[in-house]
């Protein structure tokens, strides 16, 4: 059995679990961004490319014809994310990172 590193990728798990993780990282993500992120941007930048990889894992799953225009949408609107991390208004990019953390909770059962 081939180990994955999870830090890097999460092919290896259920779907629903692989996009829950993506769900926390962006929660958590809205949370530090929100408090101030100055302190801790060598982890934001890190928590940002894994979940830019935990999406990218997904390319290679079977999605729910559900799930996936949801699905589309993030991966439409991650790229406005990363690029607009270094904002003015934090509030408004954390409030956008918590509501798709949301999205996907209640969503991963449909995938």
């Amino acid at each position: 059995m081939k180990l994955v590193d999870h830090s890097l990728s999460q092919i290896d798990l259920p779907l629903k679990l692989q996009i829950l993780n993506i769900s926390v990282n962006l929660s958590r993500l809205s949370q530090w961004v929100y408090e101030g992120y100055d302190k801790r941007s060598e982890l934001i930048n890190k928590f940002m490319k894994q979940t830019e990889n935990y999406l990218a894992d997904l390319d290679r799953q079977k999605i729910s014809r559900d799930f996936k225009p949801t699905l589309e949408r993030l991966k439409t609107e991650f790229p406005y994310l990363k690029k607009t991390l270094n904002s003015q208004d934090k509030r408004f990019w954390a409030e956008k990172a918590l509501t798709w953390a949301n999205i996907l909770t209640h969503r991963a059962k449909i995938a």
